[in-house]
């Protein structure tokens, strides 16, 4: 059978941890990284974001350390370091438990203790090196991995930037997504991700949408097959991730079943326990999905901007069956 965009593995795409060759590979421009042990263990999984400095265990506090966070040795631990003896400094290290450590990044560009090296190779403990001081290597670590290792669901659904809006689309299977998403790129509008969507919980209050690697760029369109959007349209009908602002759930029309026509109740759909705004939007022959869908973000951006056609309408009709003051007055 050949395979679909939503035949891919979900579980490995959900992970929220990120190796340390990732790290290595991904922030080798960002903080020019590079290794110097040799029998590293690159496959030890980084799950913390916050990096934390190893002065505090170096000092004997060693169980403040935690599996899977990146450890600092900065200026003054280094310092700390070389005004030991030999053999102190030997047993010092010795005692940290390297085990538990998941790498070790040297800043400044300082030599480290041949101590530590010699023992991180028997530990298979990965030390980095970077020229940048220590603030603005923790500066940059800690926003890389806050957004790599923010919380992470994974839904099944369509995923727009409109008007600089993100947009999703969900709906059952066959109703008609990915062609509405097809005929919304052909409008200007950019793809970030076709049936399968990352979404994650960045600081407080955001959610951003991004594209699983495997499927990134494509779309499956049911008898044309599996689209290179890029090849067909161009890297401006791409966008690598957008913010999640606003979810349209096309659904097939049912007959006897009760739509909104006024559209003055608001819904909403909690994800990452946020709530985003949410519109059901009935889908069947002869009605035009995408303008459709269109017309919706274009309404919701109104709204954000203190313009609510509905409350205006209801608000005009209010004030037209009120009795008007000046019949009181001339009784």
């Amino acid at each position: 059978m050949a395979p679909s965009l939503s035949s891919f593995d979900m579980n490995m795409l959900g992970k929220s941890t990120i190796s340390v060759h990732q790290l290595l590979t991904e922030m080798s421009n960002c903080l020019a990284l590079k290794l110097l042990t040799s029998n590293a263990d690159l496959e030890s999984e980084i799950t913390v974001c916050y990096v934390q400095r190893l002065g505090l265990a170096l000092t004997g506090n060693s169980h403040y350390i935690d599996t899977g966070r990146i450890e600092i040795l900065g200026q003054s631990e280094n310092h700390y370091l070389t005004q030991l003896s030999p053999e102190n400094r030997l047993s010092l290290i010795a005692s940290l438990p390297l085990n538990e450590i998941t790498a070790i990044i040297i800043t400044k560009g300082l030599d480290p203790p041949e101590e530590l090296l010699k023992l991180a190779e028997i530990a298979g403990l990965p030390i980095l090196i970077t020229s940048e001081i220590s603030a603005i290597a923790i500066s940059k670590l800690t926003d890389f991995l806050s957004k790599k290792l923010a919380p992470l669901i994974i839904l099944h659904g369509v995923m727009m930037e409109m008007f600089s809006l993100g947009v999703l689309l969900q709906g059952e299977s066959g109703v008609g997504k990915s062609e509405c998403a097809l005929d919304l790129i052909i409008h200007g509008h950019r793809l970030v991700s076709d049936d399968v969507v990352e979404i994650r919980r960045v600081g407080a209050s955001q959610l951003v949408c991004s594209a699983p690697e495997m499927v990134r760029d494509h779309m499956e369109i049911r008898g044309l097959g599996i689209l290179n959007i890029k090849d067909l349209f161009g890297f401006s009908a791409l966008a690598i991730s957008s913010p999640l602002d606003l979810i349209i759930h096309l659904e097939r029309w049912e007959q006897h079943k009760f739509y909104d026509r006024i559209g003055l109740d608001e819904e909403f759909n909690q994800i990452l326990e946020l709530n985003v705004s949410l519109i059901r939007l009935p889908v069947t022959f002869g009605r035009n999905v995408s303008t459709l869908v269109e017309v919706a973000v274009r309404n919701h951006l109104l709204k954000l901007r203190g313009i609510n056609a509905v409350r205006n309408f209801t608000a005009r009709h209010s004030a037209a069956l009120s009795p008007d003051p000046r019949y009181k007055e001339n009784k």
